[in-house]
């Protein structure tokens, strides 16, 4: 598979903020289906001392959230975020068809995408896919809604809402649904 849904819970919603979870999971959108996956919760101090600048707004919000959701990043058994980029990186390396082909999707071109890849900066390690290969997902959901199909009032969320984990497992599902209906337009036959 050659596509990866990634979803950070962060502290900020800048380049800069810390990430204090990191889920992943392998997809394929002509498919559906999903493929291997990747968590870990991250230590906020970690970040922070690498620089990582956390927003109140967003503590406040993370203090309104559910328990549950509140418990997977509140958790004793995090890592350094330098570690968890490295395990992550190997994770890319392992499952990727090609990584340097590799289609990573975030929700939002300017939130997952660029705040992983400015932790992975901070930390001295090497972004394990190239810029361009980032994809978003509030593009494919805008599309989604020209064709009548909104993910959040038609797919069913499955887990608990804002956790990594199950956040990326969702958005790899609506992407795909979205991809399989635009597709479907594009090999209907034309009429003459």
């Amino acid at each position: 598979m050659n596509h990866l849904m990634i979803d950070l819970e962060t502290m900020g919603n800048k380049p800069t903020a810390p990430i204090v979870a990191i889920g992943a999971v392998f997809f394929d959108p002509q498919s559906g289906v999903l493929g291997a996956e990747f968590y870990v919760a991250v230590s906020l101090s970690s970040t922070m001392e690498q620089g990582a600048i956390p927003g109140g707004d967003t503590i406040l919000w993370w203090m309104k959230q559910s328990p549950e959701a509140r418990a997977a990043i509140c958790t004793d058994d995090t890592q350094h975020i330098s570690d968890a980029l490295s395990e992550l990186s190997s994770f890319i390396s392992r499952h990727s068809d090609n990584p340097r082909y590799l289609k990573v999707w975030g929700n939002g071109s300017s939130f997952d995408n660029v705040i992983l890849r400015s932790a992975y900066e901070r930390a001295g390690h090497t972004c394990p896919w190239q810029f361009r290969n980032d994809s978003d997902v509030r593009t494919m959901v805008m599309l989604g809604s020209q064709l009548g199909f909104d993910p959040k009032r038609d797919m069913p969320f499955d887990g608990v809402a804002h956790n990594a984990m199950a956040d990326a497992r969702h958005q790899a599902r609506y992407v795909s649904a979205i991809y399989q209906r635009l597709l479907a337009i594009h090999q209907q036959p034309t009429e003459l």
